[in-house]
């Protein structure tokens, strides 16, 4: 079975578990996110690999669009002490989960640099703006859509739907021009997708964004890649890079390899190349 990044085995719950929830720890229980335990999206590497995209010493604002509980925005917060946050979610009920997320004592340490807004973010112009996402706000923004095509998965769970399949699709053209209204110049933006979206995602970055880096993940050395970790530059116009493959699971069993176990859990970040004049 090829080993699904989503899938995060569960964590010894900390707190106040329910029978709706689980209160779980990341980062080595640096952090620690309310979930829901049945219905709905868990969080797993897929976001802790999107977060370690953020540079080290990263200081700013950052969006995290389609948050969910708030697994990635968090994790940045919780590398990147000079780093806020605010984590877009269009569910109430997921929104709801991030707030219980931040309400947890053991994460007092990142609630006054996060905060939660509850807004589509497909949304654009004026109504984008009176959401609470204005123009040219942030420093970096990573997102986690979802890149499902409707038709490729099916679940009676509605959240979960909501999550994992695309409503439309233009989805990326929708998600990545909200990321260039509302980056500074400079900006950089992070998309985690499958590699089926490739073109999707290339096509939606267009003009905006220059300095493309794509890294596949693949699950063993040989593999063919089941995600691609795509960043770019807002008003770049820097060559595309394609970079050498993350492995995930070096060794016997679902043993993870060391660069994914440090990503995974805070110790690390995958940075962008430096610029030289040969990616100009």
């Amino acid at each position: 079975m090829t080993p699904d990044p989503d899938h995060k085995a569960p964590a010894a719950p900390c707190g106040h578990s329910g029978p709706d929830h689980t209160v779980d720890a990341f980062h080595n229980g640096r952090f620690f996110l309310v979930q829901p335990s049945e219905a709905g999206h868990r969080a797993g590497m897929d976001a802790m690999v999107l977060a370690a995209t953020v540079p080290e010493a990263a200081t700013g604002v950052l969006a995290d669009l389609g948050a969910g509980a708030g697994a990635a925005g968090l994790a940045a917060a919780t590398r990147l002490p000079g780093l806020s946050v605010v984590l877009v979610e269009r569910s109430a009920v997921m929104a709801e989960y991030a707030r219980r997320s931040l309400a947890l004592d053991s994460n007092a340490h990142l609630a006054g640099r996060a905060r939660i807004v509850e807004a589509d973010v497909s949304l654009h112009g004026t109504r984008r703006r009176d959401a609470g996402l204005p123009d040219c706000a942030f420093d970096y923004v990573i997102m986690n859509p979802p890149f499902n095509a409707a038709r490729d998965r099916t679940t009676p769970d509605q959240l979960k739907a909501e999550a994992h399949a695309m409503q439309t699709d233009d989805l990326f053209e929708r998600w990545l021009r909200t990321a260039a209204a509302i980056l500074k110049p400079g900006g950089q933006v992070s998309v985690i997708a499958r590699p089926q979206s490739m073109r999707d995602v290339l096509e939606a970055l267009g003009k905006r964004f220059g300095g493309v880096e794509i890294t596949p993940l693949c699950p063993r050395r040989g593999d063919d890649a089941i995600r691609i970790l795509v960043t770019a530059i807002k008003g770049s116009r820097a060559r595309l890079r394609l970079r050498d493959s993350l492995v995930m699971h070096e060794g016997a069993g679902q043993g993870v390899s060391p660069r994914m176990n440090d990503l995974n859990n805070g110790l690390g970040c995958w940075p962008r190349r430096p610029e030289n004049r040969s990616s100009k």
